[in-house]
């Protein structure tokens, strides 16, 4: 776990740190018995990704996001491990695949994530309630995404978007965002003022 001190300020500081890294080393074991059988997914280095999920909170404080979407769930990046370290946010995973939602469940479960909900479905399919925070990791372009959320956010509501060097195409028209880099990864926090045609 020493690469998740070295490569996350944050932690420094975390008052639960044994626990998250018992969490993280449970979540690779189950990961590997799922992925034997389920094919979830091709990821080689799943500390990398779980780094990758979690750096944001380096760049910015988001405590005060109590009600957290992320979209597109997949095996749990960001979201799964946002949920470990943001104990008083609770998190809707909106996964639409049977097998992925079905192993977020497992996880949810024994990891003992109480404040994480799977809904096994697609955003847009799903009643609209209004979140603190959106977000997804390498669904979609930003445009689209902000689309199929209508109805989940105001103009209060962040969107957190994983993105890569394609992030300044895809915001072009859009004024209220920063952008958080490191090394690939562009970290893109969202406001959206209006609904987008």
């Amino acid at each position: 776990m020493k690469t998740y001190e070295e490569q996350l300020n944050f932690l420094k500081d975390f008052a639960n740190k044994d626990d998250f890294f018992q969490k993280i080393t449970l979540y690779k074991e189950l990961l590997k018995k799922f992925n034997a059988v389920h094919n979830l997914t091709h990821l080689e280095n799943i500390d990398d990704n779980i780094i990758d999920s979690i750096k944001i909170l380096d760049y910015c404080d988001l405590t005060d996001k109590k009600k957290v979407i992320d979209i597109g769930s997949g095996a749990g990046f960001p979201a799964i491990f946002l949920a470990c370290i943001l104990g008083n946010s609770n998190f809707f995973l909106f996964e639409p695949s049977v097998k992925k939602a079905s192993f977020l469940r497992v996880i949810k479960t024994e990891l003992n994530l109480i404040n994480v909900s799977i809904i096994k479905e697609k955003l847009q399919n799903h009643p609209p309630f209004k979140a603190d925070l959106i977000t997804s990791r390498a669904l979609m372009d930003i445009k689209p995404l902000i689309a199929i959320s209508n109805g989940f956010y105001d103009e209060k509501t962040s969107f957190l978007l994983y993105k890569g060097s394609e992030v300044y195409d895809e915001l072009q028209g859009m004024k209220d965002y920063k952008i958080f880099n490191r090394g690939f990864r562009n970290y893109c926090l969202l406001k959206v003022k209006e609904k987008l045609c």
